[in-house]
């Protein structure tokens, strides 16, 4: 009967992916755009992809890509600082951004009725981006107060950003997105306008609009905005890969915090890779839910810690797969760490039943469906598709490919990169805090 439900389930949810109908055109100036048609409700959305991230940056100006994040909404030629959001507001939208390793993705989303409006916005921006020494300044603290939050007053981002510094030696997946602290602190003007030429060309963009709009509506304004805006040269590709990984590696870190904390990373290859789906499937298995085999065996049997969670990223290159734990107080971290392994070690042993792949599976799909919900959601899988997996109809046969991995490839993939050797353990321990910093 599960074995049925799930048929059914893939079956409708395949055809209703393999039923989007989506059109391509691309500038004279290189610039890709994917246009996706739902007249459901009289709304768009507008993603622009920018495959300038982290990784392409280097030491002296770490985490620049994040900072034209907010750079970008502070204000061009047309339109001054803040009037992006004005602007947008005015007209009954509301817009986002965020940046990774890989990418920096602006996302729009707004009434149909506004189309040319964005465009007008979006244009203003990547073409005269203002460079007001003023903003440059007030930004740069923005940037300064998120770090000090989300990493160096927070124990699990400190512990994060130390992890992929050791489990890195070479790649530039090492460094922090946000960027090292004296980094944010020294950007000049130089460095600023030659990443922001580089990053934000048109032919390193693509542009992914859905909603009640039309292809040929979508392809006339941006001819009209975007195709005057030059093209110029991409980001230098990242050569450097990281080199095999030929023992643990380990760190322990000292600081004020409640819980003791844990990391644990292993090297796996990048979003691309035939092996992604069953990695995938194995992250489900061992840490989706209540039901999942670390939370039973570490939360619920054993009583080791508060909670655990496993995952990697979308990667253009070879990146981690990371079990992160809050361990419970009083409790010794070298024993959630044996508990691990031996449950890492009974999949790659024993493998995985059929009913916990049938399980696995059905949370895929369901997830995967919930993100196509929304013009929104179309948008972002479409532009992540087309960058991740180097072609947007890949989304049209994802589930069809979840479908065909087997409890032997989720048994071989767990042997093959859940090894001791390939691994980078952090550990975070709870120190008191000190007098003068409590002041």
């Amino acid at each position: 009967m599960l074995r049925l439900g799930l048929a059914v389930l893939l079956t409708a949810l395949g055809a209703a992916a393999s039923g989007m109908k989506v059109t391509t055109h691309t500038l004279e100036n290189g610039m890709r755009i994917l246009v996706h048609e739902d007249h459901d409700v009289p709304n768009a959305a507008m993603y622009l992809f920018y495959t300038v991230g982290s990784r392409n940056e280097r030491p002296g100006i770490t985490g620049i890509s994040h900072y034209f994040e907010h750079m970008m909404f502070n204000g061009a030629k047309k339109y001054g600082p803040k009037q992006f959001d004005v602007v947008m507001e005015r007209a009954g939208g509301r817009n986002n951004a965020y940046t990774s390793r890989d990418i920096t993705a602006y996302t729009n989303w707004f009434p149909n009725t506004a189309l040319e409006q964005i465009f007008d916005l979006e244009a203003d921006r990547i073409r005269d981006l203002a460079f007001d020494p003023q903003i440059i300044e007030s930004e740069r603290g923005v940037v300064s107060s998120e770090r000090r939050m989300s990493v160096d007053n927070n124990p699990f981002g400190t512990l994060y950003e130390q992890v992929n510094a050791v489990a890195y030696t070479a790649h530039p997946y090492s460094w922090p997105v946000i960027g090292w602290a004296s980094d944010i602190a020294a950007y000049s003007m130089d460095d600023l306008k030659a990443h922001f030429k580089m990053g934000y060309a048109p032919n390193n963009c693509i542009l992914v609009v859905t909603g009640a709009v039309t292809h040929d509506q979508v392809v006339g304004l941006a001819k009209k905005y975007l195709e005057p805006i030059p093209s110029q040269q991409p980001p230098p590709p990242v050569r450097t890969v990281e080199p095999p990984q030929l023992g643990e590696r380990r760190l322990v870190i000292k600081r004020p915090a409640q819980l003791p904390l844990m990391i644990v990373s292993y090297h796996v290859p990048a979003t691309k890779h035939a092996d992604h789906p069953s990695l995938e499937m194995l992250e489900t298995i061992l840490s989706s839910g209540r039901s999942s085999r670390l939370y039973r065996r570490l939360v619920e049997q054993d009583q080791l810690v508060l909670s655990i969670n496993a995952g990697q990223q979308l990667a253009l290159d070879p990146t981690q797969f990371l079990f992160s734990m809050q361990v419970r107080s009083g409790v010794d971290p070298t024993k959630v760490e044996a508990a691990l392994y031996e449950e890492l070690a009974r999949v790659a042993k024993d493998g995985i039943t059929e009913a916990e792949l049938i399980k696995a599976r059905n949370q895929q799909v369901a997830a995967f469906y919930r993100s196509l919900k929304t013009i929104a959601g179309k948008a972002n899988l479409l532009g992540q598709f087309e960058i991740y997996h180097g072609d947007h109809r890949k989304l049209f046969t994802a589930v069809e490919e979840l479908e065909k991995v087997t409890a032997a490839d989720v048994q071989r993939v767990a042997a093959q990169y859940f090894g001791e050797n390939n691994r980078t353990v952090g550990t975070l321990i709870p120190e008191a805090r000190r007098p003068e910093a409590a002041q």
